[in-house]
């Protein structure tokens, strides 16, 4: 015998007695339903603001969901209208005025969310806007901010908080 068939005698035995591997799809595909199954049902009650980078939300335990508005993010520095710059919360806290003109000015221009902006009659009690702030600001920056809201004709101001978790009642564990 030789060596060449001493060779090919053993690349045959290796190929016979490899089994072909195979990949089942159909449990990653059972796996990936359910999944978007989930996501679909606990991500249809979720209302996304603005991103909220360097502002940490108060919470709360209201159960009314908030409506979309403007939105005016207040973060330790910075205040913001629809994401634009309006003003230095050091500023705000500083002047002696209760209304905060570089605000007042951004709030009278038509906001694309606004419906109301876009009708000839405006109904004050109809214009939303939801101030989302730091829960370490200072009340007087929170004020000002709410009042100058008010007098650039929003009726209806929220304050955007997170919804506390609440412990399970004895209730409802017992009619489980």
């Amino acid at each position: 015998m030789s060596i060449l068939n001493i060779a090919r005698r053993e690349v045959a035995r290796d190929r016979s007695s490899r089994t072909e591997a195979e990949l089942n799809l159909i449990p990653l595909i059972d796996i990936m339903s359910v999944m978007v199954a989930f996501l679909l049902v606990y991500s249809a009650d979720v209302e996304v603001i603005q991103n909220s980078k360097g502002v940490e939300v108060p919470q709360s335990v209201a159960e009314a969901l908030p409506k979309h508005s403007v939105v005016v993010m207040i973060t330790k520095e910075q205040l913001f209208v629809q994401g634009e710059l309006v003003a230095n919360v050091g500023d705000i806290h500083n002047a002696q005025a209760t209304l905060i003109p570089s605000l007042r000015a951004v709030l009278e221009r038509p906001m694309s969310t606004d419906p109301a902006a876009t009708e000839e009659v405006v109904d004050i009690s109809s214009r939303e806007i939801t101030v989302m702030g730091d829960k370490d600001l200072p009340y007087d920056v929170v004020k000002k901010v709410m009042a100058t809201c008010t007098a650039a004709n929003y009726g209806k101001i929220s304050l955007a908080v997170m919804r506390k978790e609440q412990p399970a009642s004895v209730a409802r564990l017992e009619s489980a």
